[in-house]
């Protein structure tokens, strides 16, 4: 059986689940969320994979780059990432990936920006699988009303993230 390690990090904004696997991140995720038991499942059986609460040089990186993050000193990750699911869902991701610090965009328009805006609410629901908040900004989808929308870590998580990153660097 192959080994995911976790461990668990809290953030200035919620604690978060760290996942790597052959030497990338696989899982940074709310440990408190609705889904954890699917996206858990989902990564494990993806990755043919057990969890094992053991650090990793990947998970110690991660956690130096959130800290800068946090502390306003980072904006980009350089964490190499191992995203678990569908294409779909992985080419949404990539188009969150695509979102730059500090800016919003709504479901409708990150369907529009990969190609598919028939698609929204399987947007939506791929935007809501994403196993690695954070460095996968899912935090910086809002509703098209500019309205905070549902998110994996609570809206005050949220709202704390895009606080940080519309405060800094400007």
């Amino acid at each position: 059986m192959n080994k995911v390690n976790i461990q668990y990090y809290k953030s200035p904004v919620g604690e978060i689940l760290l996942g790597s696997y052959d030497n990338k991140l696989c899982l940074a995720d709310w440990k408190y969320r609705r889904m954890r038991t699917s996206i858990d499942n989902r990564i494990q059986k993806g990755l043919k994979a057990e969890y094992v609460e053991q650090s990793s040089a990947v998970i110690e990186e991660t956690i130096k780059e959130m800290k800068e993050y946090f502390a306003g000193e980072r904006k980009d990750f350089d964490i190499p990432l191992l995203m678990v699911g569908t294409d779909f869902q992985k080419s949404v991701w990539e188009g969150l990936m695509g979102i730059p610090y500090g800016t919003t965009m709504s479901y409708l328009d990150l369907a529009k920006s990969i190609g598919n805006e028939k698609a929204v609410r399987a947007v939506a629901s791929a935007n809501g699988a994403n196993a690695i908040s954070i460095l996968i900004p899912c935090h910086r989808i809002i509703g098209s009303n500019g309205d905070l929308v549902g998110y994996a870590g609570g809206l005050p998580a949220k709202k704390k993230l895009l606080e940080l990153e519309n405060n800094l660097f400007r």
